[in-house]
C-alpha cells in the first residue's frame, strides 16, 4: 500500500509509476475521493465540536433555572429547549454524514490497494519480461549453454519427462487421476530427491546462514492475502475455500508461498529496532490455480499446481540502502545454492512491466533446461520498502539522534525463494543424466539420500 501523504504531495510519481507497470489505475480519482473523505472527516468533526459546545452550554443554564423567576426561568427553558433541537438536528446530520464517509472511505481503499509500488529509479522501463535485462550467468566447470547438450556432455539428452517415465520418479497418469490436469505423484527416488532439495535449502539457510527457521500457515484469512499485497490484483490465482457458504465466520484462501505466513506473523504488531532485521525462512507447500496459463506448459513438473518451497523472507528498517543491500545478499544466497548444485543458471533485472504491483525492483533467477533449450524462472527476488507493511500495519519504534524513542515507522520487507521443487527437479535430472540413462545425484544432496550417488543403478 503507498503512502497517501507522499501521493497527495507528488502525484506525477505515482501517475508515472502505474504507467511503467502498464498498470490502468486512476490516480486522480483517488485524489478526488481522498479529498471528500478529508472533507467528510473535517465537517464531522466540527459537528462533534459544535455538539460538545452546546453540551457544555446547557449545563450551566439548567443551573440558573432553580435561581430564577417563573419568567426567566421560561426564557431558559426555551433556550435549552432551541439548543436541544439544534443538538438533534446536528446528530442527525452526524449520522448521515458517518454513512456517507464510510462509503468514501471503502471507494477510496477499492482504488488505494491496486496502486502499484513505484519502481526504484534504476529499474529499466519496458513492457513485458522481453524487456528484462541479462546481469550475468554462471556455469559450471565443462559446461556452457551455448553449445548443444551433445556438444557439452557427447549424447542426446533425455527431458526430465522421459528420464521420470524410464526410472520410476514420477507418475502424472494417476496424479491427473486424483486431481485433475497440472497434477502428478512422485514415486522413489524422485520423491526422496525432492525432499533431499528442500530439506538441503531448508538446513543451507539456518545452519549456513542465521535464519530462524519457522512454520507457517498455508491456509489463512482474507485479510492477511490483502495484507501481503497478494489480493485484490492475484485473487484470481488463489484457492478459495469458502467457509461461510458452510456455516463458517470467515473465508479462508491457500497461500502460493511461504511469503504470506511469514508476513504475516506480525502484523499489527510494533517491534523493537533492536530485533531487527528478522530474518526468517520455511518449508511450505504452495498452491497456484496458474489462472490464464490455458496450454502452457502443461506437460511435466515446470507449471503446476500443487509444489514445495522454501522461503527466505527480511524485515528490516526503513533505510533504502539497507533494503538495497539484503536484497543482493538475499540473491547471493540463492547464487551460492544452484553453484553448490552445479546448475548453470542466469540473472536477469525485471523491466517495470514484468514488475509486481508490490515491487519496487526485482531479480529472476533462471536455470538452464536443456528440455526447454533455454533457461527457466526458478527464483525470483523482490525489494518491497513499505509497501506490505503498510498494509500488514507492521511497525517499529525508531530511535531519534539523541537515543530516545521519537516516532513509530513501518518496517521495509524483502522476499526471495531458496528452492521450489519439483520445478527445481527439472534442471538437477536433466542436467545430471548420463548416456546409460542413469542420474547422478548431485554431491551436497548424497547426505540427504543417505550417501545415494546414483539413480538407477
Amino acid at each position: 500500500m503507498i503512502d497517501l501523504k507522499d501521493l497527495r504531495e507528488d502525484p506525477d510519481k505515482y501517475r508515472k509509476g502505474a504507467a511503467d507497470k502498464q498498470s490502468p489505475i486512476d490516480i486522480d480519482a483517488l485524489l478526488s475521493l481522498d479529498e471528500q473523505v478529508r472533507a467528510a472527516q473535517t465537517e464531522l468533526q466540527n459537528l462533534v465540536a459544535e455538539r460538545n459546545q452546546i453540551a457544555k452550554q446547557i449545563g450551566p443554564l439548567m443551573g440558573k433555572v432553580k435561581k430564577a423567576g417563573e419568567a426567566e426561568k421560561q426564557q431558559i427553558l426555551a433556550e435549552v429547549e432551541s439548543l436541544k433541537a439544534k443538538a438533534e438536528e446536528g446528530k442527525s446530520k452526524e449520522a448521515e454524514l458517518q454513512g456517507k464517509a464510510r462509503e468514501l472511505e471503502e471507494q477510496r481503499l477499492e482504488i488505494w490497494l491496486q496502486v502499484p509500488q513505484p519502481a526504484d529509479p534504476d529499474v529499466p522501463v519496458g513492457k513485458t519480461s522481453d524487456d528484462n535485462i541479462e546481469l550475468r550467468t554462471w556455469n559450471p566447470d565443462g559446461f556452457d549453454p551455448v553449445k548443444s547438450f551433445k556438444d557439452n556432455k557427447g549424447f542426446e539428452p533425455k527431458s526430465h519427462i522421459e528420464l521420470g517415465e524410464s526410472l520410476g520418479l514420477f507418475d502424472f497418469k494417476r496424479g491427473v487421476n486424483m486431481a485433475g490436469s497440472r497434477s502428478y505423484v512422485l514415486t522413489g527416488d524422485g520423491m526422496r530427491l525432492h525432499n533431499a532439495v528442500l530439506q538441503y535449502a531448508f538446513n543451507f539457510m539456518v545452519q549456513d546462514n542465521g535464519f530462524k527457521a519457522m512454520s507457517v500457515p498455508v491456509l489463512v484469512k482474507e485479510d492477511c492475502m490483502v495484507g501481503t499485497g497478494f489480493f485484490p490484483g492475484g485473487r484470481d490465482q488463489a484457492y478459495h475455500i469458502e467457509e461461510t457458504k458452510r456455516g463458517g465466520g470467515y473465508d479462508q484462501f491457500l497461500t502460493g508461498t511461504g511469503e504470506v505466513g511469514l508476513m504475516g506473523l506480525h502484523q499489527d504488531e510494533i517491534l523493537d529496532e533492536d530485533s531487527l532485521p528478522r530474518c526468517y525462512t520455511t518449508v511450505s507447500t504452495c498452491f497456484r490455480r496458474e489462472a490464464g496459463a490455458a496450454g502452457k506448459d502443461t506437460a511435466g513438473l515446470y507449471r503446476i499446481h500443487q509444489f514445495d518451497k522454501v522461503e527466505q523472507v527480511v524485515i528490516c528498517k526503513a533505510d533504502e540502502q539497507e533494503s538495497r543491500d539484503w536484497h543482493q545478499k538475499m540473491i547471493g544466497f540463492v547464487e551460492q545454492l544452484l553453484q553448490n548444485l552445479g546448475l548453470p543458471y542466469r540473472l536477469l533485472q525485471c523491466c517495470t512491466g514484468d514488475l509486481g504491483q508490490k515491487n519496487a525492483d526485482m531479480i529472476d533467477v533462471e536455470c538452464w533446461m536443456p528440455s526447454r533449450n533455454s533457461y527457466g524462472e526458478t527464483h525470483s527476488a523482490s525489494r518491497l520498502y513499505d509497501f506490505q507493511t503498510r498494509r500488514l500495519n507492521l511497525r517499529y519504534k525508531q530511535t531519534g539522534p539523541d537515543g530516545k524513542k521519537k516516532q513509530t515507522v513501518f518496517c521495509h520487507s524483502l522476499n526471495n525463494t531458496v528452492a521450489a521443487s519439483p520445478r527445481i527437479l527439472i534442471p538437477i535430472l536433466e542436467l545430471y543424466q548420463n548416456e546409460d540413462g542413469t542420474i547422478t545425484v548431485p554431491e551436497i544432496l548424497r547426505p540427504y539420500m543417505g550417501g545415494q550417488s546414483m539413480i538407477g543403478k
